[in-house]
């Protein structure tokens, strides 16, 4: 079986999965190893960035730790209820450096620190999940929600329609024939999956009242439905296909006033002004390259 040359990018959240060559779609019955992305925003209990979600900083980074964590060993035991055979998790949140070995399933590997330039994967990856993500920034009563950059990215657009974090990882693994079939998070952010891949499964572990608060379940109550939802994401995973993108493809992203930045001279990069451009690539791979 050929392997992937894939870049795996750790972007303020986002793991940019970039494949080396046209690939045709998974298949269900070839693998069932499943690519998990963990962040922090999303966790249930998390509602403070200064908080909670600083990496070491934060007051209650520790507990905030344990939740993460809880979380990722419902979700591979989920998994592998359902019949996954592997599970990588990815530490996606920040740089990547919060996970620890000691405390992740033994059945799971993790992919954590400083990422090489180019990482292998081989099509046993039959499908991508995202545990502990928050929704993109604007989302009506979505707790933390953000994308990238927080104090950078204001909006992102692909072909006009408006995406976060969820959207634009969905939309980089599908390029590589993978599926995304699971999310954990709050209620803002399952209704923004579900928006992409109306048939994915969604544990909404907390709601949003408001971008600093909302209503939780308790830890072991999330931990119960998150276990639940990834086993029934891998028994149904014969029913996933991976999200298609019109071509060509348009990225438009807006910067905050803080944020603004420029993107150097290429073709395919149109500055439409002070904190707007447009990038444009024949696929959304060619203009993600851009970005």
């Amino acid at each position: 079986m050929s392997k992937l040359l894939i870049f795996v990018a750790l972007l303020a959240g986002t793991v940019a999965i970039i494949p080396s060559a046209e690939l045709e779609p998974v298949q269900a019955g070839h693998s069932k190893k499943v690519f998990m992305i963990t962040d922090m925003e999303g966790v249930d209990g998390i509602f403070d960035e200064e908080l909670q979600c600083v990496p070491w900083k934060s007051p209650r980074w520790e507990e905030s730790l344990k939740l993460l964590t809880g979380e990722i060993h419902a979700a591979v035991d989920g998994l592998y209820q359902g019949g996954a055979t592997e599970v990588v998790v990815c530490d996606g949140h920040w740089a990547g450096s919060n996970l620890s070995v000691l405390d992740i399933d033994p059945r799971a590997r993790l992919l954590t620190g400083k990422i090489p330039r180019s990482f292998t994967l081989d099509r046993s990856y039959c499908a991508m999940i995202f545990i502990g993500q928050h929704a993109m920034a604007g989302a009506k009563d979505g707790i933390l929600g953000h994308t990238e950059d927080p104090e950078g990215i204001q909006n992102v657009w692909v072909n006009n329609m408006p995406v976060g974090e969820i959207g634009l990882n969905l939309m980089v693994a599908a390029s590589s024939g993978i599926p995304t079939i699971m999310l954990a998070g709050d209620t803002a952010a399952c209704r923004e999956l579900h928006g992409l891949v109306p048939q994915a499964e969604c544990a909404e572990v907390k709601s949003g009242v408001s971008r600093t608060g909302g209503l939780m379940l308790s830890h072991s109550s999330a931990c119960a439905l998150i276990r639940e939802k990834c086993r029934r994401a891998v028994q149904r995973l014969g029913e996933f296909e991976p999200y298609q993108i019109r071509e060509p493809v348009e990225i438009k992203v807006e910067y905050t006033t803080v944020g603004t930045r420029e993107l150097p001279p290429q073709e395919g990069v149109e500055r439409v002004n002070d904190r707007t451009r447009i990038i444009r690539g024949n696929n959304f791979m060619d203009a993600w390259y851009k970005f």
